[in-house]
């Protein structure tokens, strides 16, 4: 399995493939709007902002099991992001990163690029996983990494 064929639901609940971001380098990173870490936003967006131009995308899950830090209903989500953070990537519907009802996709994404001392558990909101143009996950980065220490190995990616 790759991880194109993984379906994924947007935040306004249309289906969509992870196949439509063949040959871009991803970002993708569960979220939460009421986080200590959520003016993250301001920097995931201007990352966004940098290279999106030149094939970057970035996917933001929200996601509800870290202290209850995702109360709202998808269409709050939205406009929180929208209003406090300009937020202009593709947001995607609330799932779960971890446990039995966790999304195929971080189900995926934790089984190849695992956490600090080799676990497969999303230590909290903002865990960021870079995958490059061929689908591979290429690296994992904790939730307190600020988004624009990705900068590097995102260039890395582009530039191939």
């Amino acid at each position: 399995m790759s991880i194109y064929d993984i379906q994924i639901k947007t935040i306004n609940g249309q289906e969509k493939s992870m196949a439509d971001y063949k040959g871009k380098v991803l970002i993708i990173v569960n979220t939460a709007s009421k986080c200590g870490l959520t003016p993250q936003f301001k920097q995931l967006q201007e990352l966004y902002d940098q290279y999106h131009e030149k094939g970057l995308e970035i996917l933001g899950f929200p996601c509800n099991q870290f202290m209850n830090q995702e109360p709202e209903g998808e269409e709050a989500i939205q406009e929180f992001c929208s209003l406090n953070y300009g937020v202009t990537f593709p947001m995607f519907a609330k799932v779960d990163v971890n446990g039995d009802n966790a999304h195929p996709l971080f189900k995926y994404l934790t089984s190849h690029a695992k956490g600090v001392l080799g676990t497969k558990t999303v230590k909290w909101n903002f865990t960021k996983f870079i995958v490059d143009q061929n689908g591979e996950v290429t690296e994992r980065f904790s939730p307190k990494t600020p988004p624009k220490e990705l900068e590097s190995s995102i260039i890395a990616l582009l530039g191939k």
